[in-house]
């Protein structure tokens, strides 16, 4: 029967034979290309220059009146290279693979070139290093840039490595993708918490968060209050200032009130509504005393200059003029632009408080964008460029204050030495950045949270890998929410976020995955010709007219260019449209067209054209032309139609039909066989269980150094796998084993989601896995800096076990391949000053061969080696308790490794590997399984691999119809089913089984990790307890639920044996007359010569001894004191916390007294 094929002599091919000129899987570096591209930006696209051109200059005037500048011309950053104290090595070049074997950052130097001058003179340059700073695997400052797939090979790499993460004390960190405010556009908000800004504010606002060209952000957001006026908001170095919005509109332009309010009221002279409060802005701005352009800048200078940090080289005017640059719709250069914008935005705040229209839901992918790392990455580097020129300014002030006349701006060894004074190392601040995900900003950046920037790009399995480049997160700030609105899924995502694939549990809904068709852009379109355009569809210019909610607003960025009726602007949409889809007219195919059309009490109308970077696109196929139309999230909610399957597409209303359903899935998601047969929830667990597989993390395990590497080395490849599965090359990585299961209850052994795993299956290598671990030994942390070495690996001239000599070298490194148990030597060194030899242990519970052994040298090769690192290979054959999944999330633990000769077989002879309970089914409608367990023994028995790609069926053309007839062909039951016989009696079971092909996954959830076990141990040295913790041989906690069952049975022996043997039993004494556990003491008796030995006494109960007591009757304590009596004491059994209680209750002047009987 003819039929998909699984591929296997290309696959091979292509293993052997790595291409030289491209990936043969494209598509992993599209996965990708979002990180990579976003670093590029920063040297490529100018991003890093355009930084340094906001940054500016810093300013000194001496008591002299010299006028000293500095600024910041270029930023290069090289490509990693050897350092150059290393001098004997003739390739210089680093490339990942060492930096990931020898633990170290692959990183670059970066040179600023700083220009400087006095009294406006001329400008003087010179090039400061500016440390090593780490640099993006595969990105244009990567040697691995452009190599083609035998290149990488050869290059210790995977033939499809893709890049995208940072390599960090040699692992591989990467910055999260983070979903932010949708940029250039002002957002209608009802948010009750503007109003506890105090009383004159209400819950109305408008907010806009304004990106510059070099990707950093300000956020500009204007209050409604209370008596109809309107406050504008801004943050600056993560402090809040309120400004009148009359007073920046009066400060952009030379305008007057007429102007103003002809800009915001238009011709909607009947609306009193708006007329009252207009009138109210313009009378109370009155106030303030200030009429002019220049008073107004004059006036806000003057308040700001302390804010803003600037000196007095800069008049009051040119401070106010610097603080709408730098803080007032930053986007926007043009004054009058941003003048236009303001009104625009005072009259969508009115339209919102009068009910015009509705508020926008931040929460909506519509208003949301992408923060890419490489944007990120040049944001801090910007802001430490900054850091680094206010230092230099800061120190020469110092200076100045401390010794005027010490102080040359004219003599340049000064300038060098006190730029030498300040820490200029933006490297070292990058790698900590990298390696805690910390941000430590005087700014912070516009962003709501501090920490969580970075991930371990975990290589467990190919599934988790690649989730972690197409993964996007919320935000830290939202996951301390009480509230749920931001986790829920909204329609708006379609396409855009999966809505399968995300975890359970506390970052359910804030942690998405974008779908696998959905990219991001990653720089700007060009879009010179599109005002143009818009002129020539009929756009009146942005000065012609003023409309409010009644007339369209086009924006193009943010920028207001032009006004139109809503029927022009519909029809202005279309051929814009149109003109994108054929590649006409200059109009880009990446340019989002957002129509909003007129409502009644709905999104505030208009038209707006968005063109800048880190929007999320996907691909749609548009009707009129047959060709592909990128369509971005905020477009996509108002456009007529797009159907999803070709019989849905309506005649006149429809205008796009999707490629495929499945592309509103992540790429983990759509490797899910027939997820439309499944509850969702249930693909939801498979998103998550296929990321926690032991599969194949790669097939350059040689070269890595990960702390913990899972692998299975009996993987195979599905027979039932999604036509997706070939195109990401999965199987380069197999994840699982094909397994025959049967679904019987047999034995009982497979109750509650328990398996039972065939022996003989086992003894096979189903399953069969290998944990690799990391130990590092690093001698020079056994001494201080600075000091000379003194530690050497290998023996010394003293004696030492020869024992040590059977799993160590002569160099006192550990022999490849030997077998260790905890306890034994990994490493032997000397210490010269002593002579004496000592070793490292191994320090693991279970048994481990040495794998590989490498020894570190530093960074400038000019040391001996002091470090060495040992990859352990762990052997992890299934045992019972051990974790399996189906790809459906129907997880289980093995029971029982039955042996063949009692499992049930088939008339053919068949035996399942696998046995699982019926009673798995019913209630989790896991029915994806049941088809998959057709069309892998349909597929088995053709051989040939089955296409599991959902929404392929339907009530017409069924699954169960589609493989029967397989099944048929190939002489077995319709429907799956078989007679089977009990392996116990051999007698024929009186209903048929249902048995198939299912591919199994084994988790990297297993029993050696964490069984747990201890009767007595460590313990507390406080409370004499258990210490917590299963690395530290501590107790499993006994809790008050426990006890409770306990309790319950009536089995209170074990309550003591648990609560109190096992745990803090302790002996104590105690007087039987006072009850006090405190007072008593042990003493001997000195008057008899001790003659009785020790003695235990309550000095509570005795009195002070006469000198009279017979021989023998008194005794006396530690001070030399005589006492007689205090003998009625005795010893108990209690639990020592309780010894504890008495005593910090005596601290706090409490009397515990305690009854004893008999």
């Amino acid at each position: 029967m003819a039929g998909p094929t699984f591929k296997t002599l290309q696959r091979e091919e292509i293993f052997r034979h790595p291409p030289k000129d491209q990936s043969a899987y494209p598509v992993l570096a599209e996965a990708v290309a979002p990180h990579i591209e976003s670093f590029n930006a920063l040297t490529e696209g100018g991003l890093l220059d355009l930084a340094v051109k906001d940054v500016g200059t810093k300013t000194v005037i001496d008591p002299s009146g010299n006028k000293w500048e500095i600024k910041c011309e270029e930023v290069q950053i090289a490509k990693p290279m050897l350092s150059a104290k290393d001098r004997t090595s003739i390739n210089r070049r680093i490339y990942p693979s060492e930096a990931r074997e020898r633990l170290s950052t692959y990183r670059a130097r970066i040179v600023l070139k700083l220009s400087y001058r006095l009294n406006n003179g001329p400008w003087e340059s010179v090039s400061r290093e500016a440390g090593l700073l780490p640099v993006m695997v595969r990105s244009n400052r990567c040697h691995l840039a452009g190599m083609a797939p035998a290149d990488l090979v050869s290059h210790k790499e995977e033939s499809d490595e893709m890049g995208g993460y940072f390599i960090v004390n040699g692992n591989e960190k990467l910055i999260r993708l983070l979903i932010v405010t949708r940029r250039n556009h002002a957002m209608a908000l009802v948010r009750p918490s503007f109003a506890n800004r105090g009383n004159a504010y209400s819950h109305f606002g408008v907010q806009i968060r304004c990106v510059r060209p070099d990707q950093s952000s300000q956020g500009n957001t204007l209050h409604y209050l209370n008596d109809g006026n309107a406050m504008l908001r801004i943050s600056w170095r993560k402090n809040e200032y309120l400004v009148p919005i009359m007073m920046v509109l009066k400060a952009l332009v030379d305008t007057n009130d007429k102007e103003i309010f002809d800009g915001i009221v238009g011709a909607e002279r009947d609306n009193t509504f708006l007329t009252d409060r207009v009138e109210l802005l313009l009378r109370t701005y009155k106030a303030y005393s200030l009429y002019t352009q220049e008073d107004t800048l004059r006036y806000l200078g003057e308040k700001f200059r302390v804010v803003m940090n600037i000196g007095e080289e800069l008049t009051d005017v040119q401070v106010g003029r610097e603080w709408l640059r730098k803080i007032i719709l930053v986007h926007l250069e043009d004054p009058r632009d941003k003048f236009r914008m303001l009104l625009f935005m005072i009259r969508k705040l009115y339209a919102l408080v009068a009910g015009d229209c509705a508020g926008d839901n931040p929460d909506s992918p519509q208003h949301q964008e992408v923060l890419l790392g490489g944007f990120l990455y040049g944001m801090i580097i910007k802001e430490k460029i900054e850091d680094y020129l206010t230092g230099i300014r800061a120190q020469i002030m110092q200076d100045i204050r401390r010794t005027p006349g010490a102080v040359d701006l004219h003599d340049s060894k000064y300038l060098t030495k006190a730029m030498a004074k300040v820490n200029g190392d933006i490297g070292a601040k990058l790698t900590y950045f990298l390696s805690t995900g910390n941000l430590v900003s005087n700014t912070g950046l516009d962003l709501q949270q501090a920490t969580g920037y970075t991930i371990v790009a975990e290589k467990l399995n190919f599934y988790r890998y690649i989730s972690h480049f197409r993964m996007v997160h919320r935000g830290s700030f939202f996951a301390e929410l009480k509230t749920t609105t931001v986790r829920k899924l909204l329609p708006e995502a379609w396409g855009f976020l999966c809505p399968v694939h995300t975890p359970d549990g506390t970052p359910c809904g804030l942690l998405n995955h974008m779908a696998h068709k959905c990219k991001i852009t990653t720089a700007p379109l060009d879009v010179k010709a599109i005002p143009a355009l818009l002129a020539s569809l009929g756009v009146s210019p942005p000065s012609a007219s003023v409309g409010g909610p009644l007339k369209a607003c086009v924006q193009l960025d943010g920028r207001i260019v032009g006004w139109c009726t809503h029927a022009l602007a519909k029809h202005v949409a279309d051929t814009l449209r149109f003109w994108k889809v054929e590649g006409t007219h200059g109009v880009p195919l990446d340019l989002e067209i957002g129509l909003v059309p007129e409502s009644t009490g709905g999104q505030y109308p208009g038209l707006y054209l968005f063109s800048q970077a880190a929007r999320m696109v996907r691909p749609v196929k548009y009707l009129r032309t047959d060709g592909e139309d990128h369509v971005g999230p905020f477009e996509q909610v108002h456009m007529e139609h797009i159907a999803c399957m070709p019989d849905e597409i309506l005649p006149g209303l429809t205008t796009h039909i999707e490629y495929a359903p499945t592309n509103i899935l992540s790429i983990v998601a759509n490797l899910t066989p027939f997820s439309d047969f499944n509850q969702s929830p249930r693909n939801m667990y498979q998103c998550q269980m296929g990321k926690q597989a032991m599969g194949t993390p790669g097939t350059a395990i040689r070269h890595r150094t990960d702390n913990k590497l899972y692998r299975l080395q009996t993987g195979q490849t599905p027979i039932v796998r999604p036509a997706l599965h070939d195109a990401y090359g999965m199987d380069a990585n197999p994840n699982g084993m094909n397994a025959v299961v049967a679904v019987i209850s047999y034995t009982g052994y497979d109750m509650e989601d328990a398996m039972i795993l065939n022996k003989s299956a086992h003894e096979r290598g189903f399953g069969y896995g290998t944990v690799y671990k990391s130990e590092k030994v690093d001698l020079s942390s056994k001494r201080r800096r600075g000091e000379p070495i003194m530690h050497h690996f290998g023996f010394g001239s003293d004696k030492y076990p020869k024992e040590w000599l059977e799993k160590l070298d002569g160099d006192g490194l550990p022999q490849v391949g030997v077998e260790l148990q905890p306890g034994d030597p990994i490493a032997a060194w000397f210490d010269d000053a002593t002579g004496k030899t000592s070793i490292e242990e191994y320090h693991g519970t279970e048994r481990a061969f040495v794998d590989e052994v490498r020894v570190l040298g530093n960074d400038s090769g000019d040391q001996e080696c002091q470090g060495i690192h040992v990859k352990l290979r762990v052997t992890r054959s299934p045992v019972t308790g051990d974790k399996f999944s189906s790809r459906h999330g129907q997880k289980g633990v093995l029971s029982q490794k039955w042996p063949a000769v009692d499992m049930p077989f088939s008339e053919s002879g068949m035996q399942p590997d696998v046995i699982i309970n019926p009673h798995a089914f019913p209630s989790r409608m896991t029915i994806g399984m049941f088809v998959e367990s057709l069309a892998g023994k349909a597929g088995a028995l053709h051989g040939m691999a089955q296409d599991a790609t959902p929404f392929k069926f339907s009530e017409e053309h069924t699954a169960a119809d589609f493989f029967g007839q397989q099944l048929l062909k190939a002489g077995y039951n319709y429907h799956g089913n078989e007679p089977f016989y009990s392996g116990i009696t051999g007698e024929e079971m009186k209903a048929d089984i249902y048995v198939g092909c299912v591919f199994y996954q084994r988790l990297r959830h297993m029993v050696n990790d964490k069984f747990q076990v201890r009767t007595t141990g460590a313990v507390h040295n406080l409370t004499h307890q258990p210490i917590g913790g299963r690395k530290r041989g501590g107790g499993v906690r006994f809790g008050e639920m426990e006890r409770d069952a306990i309790i319950a049975h009536g089995t209170s022996f074990i309550l003591q044996d648990r609560l109190m043997n096992c745990s803090d039993y302790s002996q104590a004494p105690i007087c039987r007359d006072c009850g006090s556990l405190l007072s008593t003491m042990t003493v001997s008796n000195s008057m008899t010569g001790g003659m009785f030995g020790n003695k235990t006494r309550c000095r509570a109960c005795a009195e002070k001894a006469t000198g009279f007591e017979a021989e023998g009757e008194a005794w006396e304590d530690a001070s030399g004191q005589k006492f007689v009596g205090g003998e009625n004491v005795t010893t108990v059994a209690v639990p020592y916390v309780f010894r504890y209680l008495s005593a910090e209750l005596t601290a706090m002047g409490i009397k515990m007294t305690c009854r004893v009987s008999p």
